[in-house]
């Protein structure tokens, strides 16, 4: 699954209840998609799996979803332009007032006509992945030679669409030594934003591709000296430690909302589950018998994640973590509780002997 930031709001992450209403819904239409990505979150395969949502159990998801307020949608999957309703969601939803993003897989179904469609039909940002600053380094990652070209097409096609574009590229290993290349490649796509994705262990992801706590604050630090001196925004996920990196580097001008997993944000699988997000699978809720907007403000698993006072080990005693509280996700994935403290952060709290 690939997210997609909302549009910048002054103070945004400051002024709304992020426990009420979420800035971010992704919901993964389908985990049908022709790639077979080395990192998929998704575990995508060929062909739609059984228990995706009907169209009817579509319909009343946005209905349902356009009780939130000031949301963005994100439409993803797999790759969502395999849903054959995707048009009639993206007008439905924007008709119950969400903003509505789309995450589609670099393929010939993206087409410039295609992309006219979508815009008619309300959706307004588009994001693309591109994981690595050359066609070698990028298609290894997506294991289809020509990808990297046909992303940078379909990214400028949707700019001359009238949508606002980001760049999606996963941190890991093999890419996180290519920081500054990557930031050039999105300054020359004349994107609005790079979004710079931790890698988590989950789907197809494996844990060796994953960098340690060092590398974590390396490349964080790096990202925040990237964002003094480029045009477009700066947002990182899974690694929530660069808002505490941004503050103790006199950057707390450039802070992006406290977003993280549960806390601004939730993500409904194809088959309808609610969870915190797609790299944190815990089980809160199902919208074909749940109320998902009940689901986020109520649920235990949402109030559980949302409160850092349950944070345990460093994370707990952390100076930072009303703003920062670690990555959820990573720290379930790696020690099989959510509220541990988050092993890939190298930082030692004052509180911590």
């Amino acid at each position: 699954m690939a997210s997609v930031a909302p549009a910048p709001r002054p103070n945004c992450g400051r002024l709304r209840d992020l426990a009420t209403n979420p800035m971010v819904v992704a919901w993964e239409v389908t985990r049908a998609c022709g790639y077979a990505c080395r990192h998929c979150r998704a575990d995508a395969q060929p062909r739609p799996m059984i228990g995706e949502l009907d169209h009817d159990e579509a319909m009343d998801l946005v209905c349902a979803l356009g009780r939130f307020e000031g949301t963005t949608l994100v439409l993803t999957g797999g790759d969502p332009l395999l849903r054959a309703d995707l048009v009639e969601i993206a007008q439905a939803a924007r008709g119950h007032g969400l903003r509505v993003a789309l995450t589609p897989s670099a393929t010939a179904r993206v087409t410039p006509g295609r992309l006219r469609e979508l815009t008619d039909a309300g959706v307004d940002r588009l994001a693309i992945s591109i994981d690595g600053a050359t066609p070698e380094a990028h298609d290894a990652m997506r294991g289809r030679r020509g990808s990297f070209e046909r992303s940078l097409r379909i990214l400028g096609w949707a700019r001359e669409a009238g949508f606002s574009t980001q760049m999606n590229t996963t941190i890991t290993r093999f890419s996180a030594g290519d920081l500054d290349r990557m930031a050039e490649l999105v300054r020359g796509l004349d994107a609005d934003m790079w979004s710079a994705f931790f890698l988590v262990p989950v789907g197809r992801a494996p844990r060796t591709d994953m960098l340690d706590a060092d590398g974590h604050e390396v490349a964080l630090h790096r990202l925040a000296e990237i964002s003094e001196h480029v045009p477009f925004r700066v947002k990182v996920t899974e690694a929530p430690q660069y808002r505490r990196i941004l503050m103790q580097t006199g950057r707390a001008d450039n802070m992006p909302p406290a977003v993280n997993g549960g806390r601004g944000f939730m993500f409904i699988s194809h088959d309808g589950h609610i969870s915190p997000s797609g790299f944190l699978p815990l089980g809160a809720g199902d919208v074909r018998r749940d109320d998902p907007v009940e689901v986020y403000r109520m649920s235990p698993v949402f109030r559980d994640v949302r409160d850092t006072a349950q944070l345990q080990g460093k994370c707990g005693v952390c100076e930072f973590r009303s703003m920062c509280g670690g990555s959820r996700a990573r720290a379930y994935a790696l020690t099989g509780d959510a509220l541990a403290e988050d092993p890939t952060c190298a930082y030692r709290p004052t509180g911590w002997h």
